[in-house]
């Protein structure tokens, strides 16, 4: 029988996953985290399955060197093309963040007609409307790759003058296609999600698996009859794997000027 994990180990390809960790530590304040983002090598969603999956083994393995016994993927990228992969290679457990939002999306649809946006790479695999389709045979799903949205969180860039043209070019056709319910299918996502909403109105309901996740790992860790002890709160820990300095101001603002520890590591 698997003993509670102790230590819980995040990763993201860069800053997005950061949405999931502020979730993790408000809903399960007493546990302990680590949080690695793969700063050097963002975006993921242009990479090819094969270069997602050896960089998801290479973040699993560091965060298990330093005493994770749990790893949520916080990367729908990586989630997408490594999360058999990474259960299969790995002797602890890994949970990812597509079902948590799919379940979500599903209770919340009136419709049945929802859309999912994400990188170029999690949109190809399809497992986004694989999972819903598989879950609702009669539910519409549209999915639309919105490539520029990663690089424009990581750089910062929340100006509506600058984002409102880029999302014409990208969400038009949930308009079209009358969907009322859109995933972000991309953890990153979420950063955007004022600037989303004021631009899709409030015809269209927005679901992040930030929340959910956390929910999800916290019904898992509540399975186990074993109490752990309530710790001494640590600040968080981040590593990246490049520009610290950069990514120290995006992740004070997601997670609410919560003061940090960052440390430049390799993988």
């Amino acid at each position: 029988m698997l003993s509670r994990p102790r230590k819980i180990g995040v990763f993201d390809s860069g800053v997005g996953g950061l949405t999931v960790y502020k979730e993790l530590l408000e809903l399960l304040p007493d546990e302990s985290f680590l949080y690695l983002g793969d700063t050097a090598r963002v975006p993921y969603g242009i990479r090819s399955p094969e270069t997602i999956c050896k960089y998801s083994l290479q973040n699993c393995l560091f965060l298990l060197e330093k005493g994770a016994e749990l790893i949520v993927v916080a990367c729908n990228t990586a989630t997408a093309s490594a999360l058999p992969y990474l259960q299969s290679e790995l002797k602890v457990p890994v949970l990812g963040v597509i079902e948590p939002g799919v379940r979500t999306a599903l209770a919340t649809t009136r419709s049945k007609r929802v859309g999912v946006i994400a990188t170029e790479t999690t949109i190809r695999s399809g497992v986004y409307a694989e999972a819903l389709k598989a879950r609702d045979a009669n539910l519409v799903c549209v999915s639309q790759a919105t490539s520029l949205f990663v690089p424009l969180v990581e750089e910062g860039v929340m100006s509506e003058a600058i984002l409102f043209p880029i999302f014409d070019h990208y969400l038009k056709i949930f308009a079209r296609e009358n969907v009322d319910t859109l995933i972000l299918g991309c953890t990153h996502y979420p950063i955007l999600k004022p600037h989303l909403q004021c631009y899709l109105g409030d015809g269209i309901a927005l679901v992040d698996s930030a929340r959910a996740t956390a929910e999800t790992v916290k019904d898992y860790l509540a399975g186990f009859s074993e109490k752990k002890p309530i710790l001494v709160k640590e600040t968080p820990l981040l590593f990246v794997t490049d520009a610290p300095e950069r990514i120290s101001r995006i992740a004070e603002k997601i997670l609410g000027g919560r003061r940090l520890r960052i440390e430049k590591i390799e993988v």
